[in-house]
């Protein structure tokens, strides 16, 4: 059994003893995996899309990439639109079902490139579009509310006020939260050193005052009564000693959200997305906001600009003839400039525009009672 802070031993996916499996394909293409230098986030979460595959085959008799056909993943992608999850009876959203689905392709992909098999079933097959949402994001005051909802006259509440505080300054993602070193952090100089974060690609963010002072405050009364060894790099710790792992950042991101009465979706990201967010508002450009988030491109960043309102509605206000209340704007002044629609009118004393006979027309059958 693994000790607190250890990963648990990977569970075999189908039958490794046979070396035409799909279970020695894919350990075989997880290896591989690992040998282009991606992440063990990154190949974990693979490993596990792929053993729904595998699993769901197995239980129809295809235990062979050699057995698996366009055909077989076809109805692969037919199940997973009908599949509904247990927790809730929701059907997988688009994005799931495509990540599903594009790592399978992979697979297969690999495997013809290795001469593994002779034919790619997975060539012409078109994968489900992903859904396009805008990120939820909190206000100025959902955020004060969230981190003044954690109790700081407790260690671990001063610990995790430094967490989520750090989270929201630097906009960070929670696997980079956990890798953070002490030697990462020049609070001096208010500079933040993101090591191997996704795309293991590293890049100096900075960090705000108010994150400072926390974790000042976090290092010089709490740190060390969690440390079980003085060699701990780590700088966020467990109330066990051990360097936080992804859930404890979340279980705590979310617990506080809730404690704080804010019921938007999710729980680290959102302090992501709301960095950004509150970034574009307040003028800063696009390519610096892509280089604190650490995206590789810039399209990755430009959807918070959709998100940032508040320069679209100030623009709106400022140029759309609609947008103020003006001479003719509102119900009393778009009332008292309408002609009286019972009084019978006067018949015109010069040429009239198409329009401006076809409401003189209705006006006089209104009021003779013509037709």
């Amino acid at each position: 059994m693994a000790r607190r802070g250890e990963h648990k031993p990977e569970r075999p996916i189908g039958n490794l003893a046979d070396p035409e499996g799909m279970g020695r394909a894919v350990a075989d293409h997880i290896g591989w995996r690992r040998t282009k230098g991606q992440t063990e986030s990154t190949v974990g979460h693979t490993r596990q899309l792929l053993g729904y595959f595998v699993a769901w085959g197995e239980e129809r008799g295809v235990a062979r990439p050699v057995e698996v056909t366009r055909g077989t993943i076809e109805r692969y992608q037919k199940w997973l639109h009908a599949y509904r999850q247990p927790k809730g009876d929701k059907p997988l959203s688009l994005t799931s079902q495509h990540k599903r689905v594009y790592v399978v392709l992979e697979l297969f992909r690999w495997l013809s490139r290795a001469n593994r098999i002779l034919v790619n079933p997975g060539a012409d097959i078109e994968l489900p579009k992903v859904e396009k949402r805008l990120p939820d994001v909190l206000t100025v005051a959902e955020v004060e509310r969230i981190l003044g909802a954690i109790d700081v006259t407790t260690a671990l509440g001063v610990r995790d006020r430094a967490v989520l505080e750090t989270l929201y300054s630097t906009g960070m993602r929670r696997m980079e939260i956990c890798a953070l070193a002490l030697r990462d952090v020049d609070l001096e100089s208010g500079i933040v050193k993101v090591r191997q974060g996704k795309g293991q690609k590293d890049r100096l963010v900075p960090i705000g005052a108010r994150a400072i002072v926390w974790i000042e405050k976090y290092l010089a009364e709490v740190r060390s009564g969690l440390v079980t060894s003085p060699a701990e790099p780590a700088l966020f710790l467990t109330m066990f000693g051990a360097p936080f792992s992804k859930s404890h950042v979340t279980t705590a991101a979310r617990a506080y959200k809730l404690l704080a009465g804010v019921e938007k979706k999710g729980a680290c990201h959102i302090f992501r997305h709301t960095a950004a967010t509150q970034m574009l508002e307040n003028g800063a450009d696009t390519r610096y906001v892509q280089a604190l988030l650490g995206h590789e491109a810039l399209q990755s960043t430009q959807i918070y600009t959709k998100v940032a309102i508040r320069k679209l509605k100030e623009v709106h206000t400022a140029t759309h003839p609609s947008a103020k209340l003006g001479k003719r704007a509102g119900p009393a002044a778009a009332g008292a400039d309408e002609e009286d629609e019972t009084a019978t009118p006067a018949t015109p004393s010069g040429p009239m525009s198409p329009g401006q006979a076809t409401r003189w027309l209705r006006r006089y059958r209104a009021a003779t009672g013509g037709t």
